[in-house]
């Protein structure tokens, strides 16, 4: 165990696929399985709102679904066991595929979220020839490892994040990974804390203001990857941020200036 711990978002912070997956997979799979099809372009300029162009992006898959569903049943069309869905996505143990499996015999619902969630990782499995790292990832990541272990923290289904990373050879630089099925990312770096790493030598990298309150709410450091700025926030975290964060002189004043235009980009 190395003395400083970089745990780091996958999609969108590491992995150029946010758009695509939710454009492509996420979004158009809701439709069809819900049949909305009549109100498709509405609903998902909105799906696309929530996880894409707003303070959300970047939440857990069904936590967005139960959004979406929530507000085309008052504005569209009844959706059906929507008050038991919306139970288990504030109760479940974990919001996975593997806990809604638990859930399909109770209510239709679960039956239908189960069988988008996996129509969404069949399609996403499609479009892999579409989706890469960000270019200045392994050259991140090849850094950071020599003095610090790394941990992915994700909300996306493990076996797209395992086949993401392996696939492009950044997985020989990763020590823990803690996607869907271990929680939410606050309680994935728990777990990861609870290890033994100290809170002040542990770093959260991430794209999205859920990433940011995952790393406060365990009293962590956070680095945002600004969308649009991806590569530039790569390669200033390995060639200036990482070393001062190590040797413990990461300025309170750039911090500060990352995070305006990181919040920035949300329109905070």
């Amino acid at each position: 165990m190395r003395e400083y711990l970089i745990c780091i978002d996958s999609d969108g912070c590491a992995i150029d696929s946010m758009d695509i997956k939710h454009k492509k997979c996420f979004g158009p799979c809701m439709i069809k399985e819900w049949g909305l099809e009549q109100w498709q372009d509405d609903i998902l300029n909105r799906w696309n709102e929530i996880n894409l162009y707003s303070s959300t992006r970047g939440i857990n898959r069904f936590i967005a679904l139960e959004r979406i569903l929530s507000e085309a049943d008052k504005k569209y069309t009844a959706i059906h066991g929507l008050d038991a869905f919306s139970k288990w996505c504030r109760e479940a143990n974990a919001l996975s595929n593997d806990e809604l499996k638990k859930m399909v015999y109770t209510n239709q619902i679960f039956l239908k979220a189960l069988s988008w969630s996996e129509a969404v990782n069949a399609k996403i499995e499609e479009i892999s020839n579409e989706i890469c790292p960000f270019k200045e990832v392994e050259a991140a990541l090849k850094y950071i490892h020599q003095k610090a272990d790394v941990a992915i923290v994700s909300s996306a289904n493990p076996k797209a994040v395992d086949d993401e990373w392996t696939r492009f050879g950044l997985m020989k630089y990763v020590d823990f990974v803690m996607a869907q099925d271990k929680g939410s990312k606050k309680e994935c770096i728990t777990k990861l804390l609870a290890m033994g790493y100290k809170k002040e030598k542990t770093l959260m990298i991430g794209d999205a203001l859920g990433d940011e309150k995952a790393a406060k709410s365990n009293n962590i450091s956070f680095y945002p990857i600004v969308t649009g700025k991806e590569n530039e926030s790569w390669k200033a975290f390995y060639t200036e941020v990482f070393d001062a964060f190590a040797e413990g002189r990461f300025p309170v004043e750039y911090q500060e200036k990352v995070l305006a235009e990181f919040h920035n980009a949300f329109g905070i």
